[in-house]
């Protein structure tokens, strides 16, 4: 591999910013230093005036494949990951077919391993009557669990409550969930139906898909989760009553419970459906502006551990069905930091949190091995930045293979502008270079 010399760089990393060089060789962090100019590499980057993260870890994208290969595909959405400067993702399983079995789980690695950029996990996926399968799995090597408890895109849903018992009692292993209730969200979409038909306006999505049915399923995991001693990780809380299930009073490392937020729940509300339509039609729903603030807030004060992006393309032609037809999720992959560098500019957030909730913390609440931080030793997943290049979001520039965004239009104030991917430069002002892969992440805990 060849080594790289980035010097000049303003460092962000573990809750501090320092001007320092940093020598990368064999793909990991060989020296941290003020000067390290008397270092020869085959690769120098001048970093002055700009940022350098630790690479962004997505806890939760879904590339579509195999089998949904019309909208995305594990090369072309890493690669836009890349670009956005996300080293490593967690895929979920509801693919076709779904990802239930150790064979089927393994299939998607080796797809991975020939055509992915980007570091990568899978989630093994639940199932009502899977559960000798999931006891399988090493979870050395596997990021966790995926228990769907409300229906979305591929219909995975748990609801056998016994079924659900004997995951969260017997899987040793970090469970991630989808929580809402279908049987409300049922209740309340039959109300709208009967006023509307299947022409339902999109605004009403989050009272179909509402407050009380991710309260009601959230609460239940939780309490589930605190029977059983579970590792519990709620995905893309959408409302501010959910924020009382989680505590911040304890460090991230003893938490049993946790939660992530997404990149939509902090960036759009209910207001936003009158222009963008089912562009931002999600499961769990884009909800009203206090429960944006909230989860905001949350983020900023340590009860939600991690931000993500749900990355779930579906094509323009999808989208353009009525309600009831069209499917939830959009890309978000490209533009998750620089819309979080959006905030920064706003005077929201540090550049400190950034790291933390979307490098540092989903180290830690995965037990990844080596990765997430900027360390001397550890794998060099780097993502430089300038924080002031701004550009605008236009069909030339998306790289999702569905080729939309519901961010088309915005101008973004910051750019990537570099990402080194385990001490490969796989990104660089525009140019991928593609001639080595990522790596398979593991991590440091039992199987």
């Amino acid at each position: 591999m060849k080594s790289i010399l980035i010097t000049g760089a303003n460092i962000v990393n573990e809750g501090r910013i320092r001007q320092e060089d940093l020598f990368i060789k064999d793909g990991r962090i060989e020296k941290i230093a003020g000067d390290l100019s008397g270092h020869t590499a085959d690769i120098h980057i001048n970093a002055d005036g700009k940022y350098l993260f630790p690479g962004v870890i997505d806890d939760q994208v879904h590339f579509r494949e195999p089998g949904l290969t019309h909208k995305a595909e594990i090369y072309t959405e890493a690669k836009t990951g890349v670009a956005g400067g996300t080293t490593t993702y967690m895929e979920m399983p509801n693919t076709v077919p779904q990802a239930v079995t150790v064979e089927l789980l393994e299939e998607k690695y080796a797809r991975a391993k020939e055509v992915s950029l980007a570091n990568y996990s899978f989630f093994m996926g639940a199932t009502n009557d899977n559960l000798s399968e999931i006891l399988k799995v090493d979870f050395s090597k596997v990021c966790g669990l995926k228990i769907f408890q409300g229906s979305s895109t591929g219909n995975m849903v748990v609801d056998d409550i016994e079924s659900l018992e004997g995951i969260f009692k017997e899987c040793k292993a970090l469970i991630a969930i989808h929580s809402e209730n279908d049987h409300i969200i049922a209740e309340n979409l039959a109300k709208y139906k009967a006023q509307y038909g299947e022409d339902i306006p999109v605004q009403f999505h989050p009272e179909i898909r509402s407050e009380e049915a991710c309260y009601d399923a959230s609460s239940r995991a939780v309490a589930m989760a605190k029977k059983h001693g579970t590792k519990l990780h709620i995905l893309h809380i959408s409302t501010a009553k959910e924020l009382d299930l989680f505590d911040n009073s304890i460090p991230l490392e003893e938490k049993q419970i946790t939660a992530e937020a997404c990149i939509h729940h902090m960036w759009f509300s209910q207001e936003d459906y009158l222009t963008k339509g089912n562009l931002i039609k999600w499961n769990p729903a884009v909800k009203k502006a206090t429960d944006r603030d909230a989860i905001f807030q949350a983020v900023l004060e340590d009860k939600i551990d991690v931000i993500a992006t749900d990355h779930a393309p579906h094509t323009l032609e999808e989208k353009a069905q009525i309600y009831t037809k069209a499917p939830s999720g959009g890309p978000l992959i490209q533009h998750s930091l620089v819309a979080m560098l959006d905030f920064y500019h706003q005077g929201k957030i540090s550049l400190e949190k950034i790291a933390q909730k979307m490098s540092h913390n989903v180290a830690i609440l995965f037990n990844i091995e080596n990765r997430g931080f900027i360390r001397e030793g550890y794998f060099a997943d780097l993502t430089l930045v300038d924080l002031n290049r701004p550009w605008t979001v236009s069909k030339e520039n998306i790289l999702a293979k569905c080729g939309w965004s519901p961010f088309e239009g915005h101008e973004f104030k910051s750019q990537v502008t570099h990402t080194i991917v385990s001490g490969h430069l796989a990104y660089a002002d525009g140019q991928f270079n593609e001639e080595k892969k990522g790596e398979r992440i593991t991590f440091s805990r039992k199987s």
